[in-house]
């Protein structure tokens, strides 16, 4: 009886586990010094592997967080914008690192008070003239709504990523690999991260990209349910169906480059220092990187689409009688087109600003997200050696 406890408490490093023995996670002692490493292939054996609904819980925990401390940066950033008239009278976007949100900029604007009442100079004066004016509360202003848009979008985009990885994986070492066999263990090939960011923010676009359009709509207008399915059908009847997705060409413009490097970047350090499961400052510091990489290189597409979705917001959203075709433009002729007004200053303009609103919105998503899935593996394996143990006492029960 002794001897059947002592094998199934035995640590085992192998992929493929015995039934009769229980997943020890703590940390070992070798050679009587003390290993902090854990199971290597264990992240990858299909046991423990964290379920979709699990990763639907990390994602909504990560993307929360990320709004709660990205929300007043975004509320200043704002407020400074909607204090210019450079682009648009009628409309401003709204960014929280997660998502970008168009918002009318007259007195149906959800976000009451987002036009100024003083002239704000720099991120600095707007904090302290916004806290003392209408108190340190008013830096949430943005969050209800933000939380509604950013949610869906972020839970699909994360799940869908996870997904697409795990599916990847395991066709490209079943059919493409020298040695082909179970993807268990492996390293992620540099394609494998690329082709799954750039999906799963496809999918994640898409789906979002009418109902985005349908709350900014009702937003701007105050509209209820029934005057809302009216004027969908409306939309349906005068452009067809796929006037749901008049704003997804500038959203995927920029989105999906950013998606491929970021995940690719990210993924990359993790192989570089060989981390199958990254601790908290690890994950902040790699998401950190790949945010700023992945917000630099992908600047010019971010102006571009800051442009076109004014102007689709202005001609469309936003409009009393909205256009049916928006005229538009290839992104040669916006990058020209703004290349001769300011040249390569304004190619990259804001990439200041937007690296001090993406990475740390990245660091603090993927960190989050990461300690999440931790937490939920973890779980997975205590309780996988709970059913042991459970299995275990009955057996010896049912013996004796």
């Amino acid at each position: 009886m002794g001897k059947d406890k002592s094998e199934a408490a035995e640590v085992t490093n192998q992929p493929a586990l015995s039934n009769t023995k229980l997943v020890n996670l703590q940390n070992t002692e070798l050679g009587g010094i003390k290993s902090r490493k854990k199971p290597k292939l264990l992240l990858d054996d299909p046991r423990f592997r964290i379920r979709p609904l699990q990763q639907v819980v990390s994602a909504c925990t990560g993307a929360m967080i990320t709004a709660i401390f990205m929300t007043p940066l975004d509320v200043i950033k704002t407020r400074m914008q909607a204090q210019q008239t450079q682009l648009s009278n009628k409309c401003f976007l709204y960014c929280n690192g997660l998502m970008d949100h168009l918002c009318p900029c007259d007195s149906k604007s959800p976000f009451i008070g987002l036009k100024p009442q003083q002239h704000l100079n720099g991120t600095i004066d707007a904090f302290i003239k916004i806290s003392r004016a209408e108190g340190i509360s008013s830096l949430w202003s943005g969050l209800s709504p933000t939380l509604v848009s950013a949610l869906p979008s972020t839970i699909i985009y994360f799940v869908a990523y996870e997904q697409f990885k795990a599916r990847y994986m395991e066709f490209h070492y079943t059919y493409l690999a020298e040695v082909k066999g179970s993807p268990m263990g492996r390293d992620v090939p540099f394609l494998i991260p690329l082709l799954s960011g750039v999906t799963a923010r496809i999918c994640a676009v898409t789906v979002v990209s009418p109902v985005e359009l349908i709350r900014t709509k009702m937003q701007s207008e105050k509209m209820t349910y029934a005057q809302m399915n009216s004027a969908v059908r409306n939309v349906i009847q005068t452009q067809g169906i796929w006037g749901l997705w008049r704003g997804l060409p500038p959203t995927i413009l920029r989105d999906v480059p950013f998606s491929g490097i970021y995940w690719t970047c990210y993924e990359k350090i993790k192989s570089h220092f060989n981390v199958k499961e990254p601790s908290f400052g690890f994950s902040f510091l790699a998401g950190f990187i790949s945010g700023s990489l992945a917000a630099t290189f992908t600047t010019p597409f971010d102006v571009i689409k800051t442009h076109e979705q004014i102007e689709f917001g202005e001609k469309v959203i936003f409009a009393e009688k909205p256009e049916k075709q928006v005229p538009s433009r290839t992104i040669s002729q916006r990058l020209s087109s703004i290349y001769a007004v300011s040249g390569m200053r304004g190619i990259f303009a804001g990439l200041g600003p937007r690296l001090f609103k993406v990475a740390p919105a990245c660091a603090i998503m993927i960190s989050t997200f990461e300690y999440s899935k931790s937490f939920f593996y973890h779980y997975n394996v205590n309780q996988y050696n709970d059913q042991l143990l459970s299995a275990n006492k009955l057996t010896n029960k049912n013996e004796v």
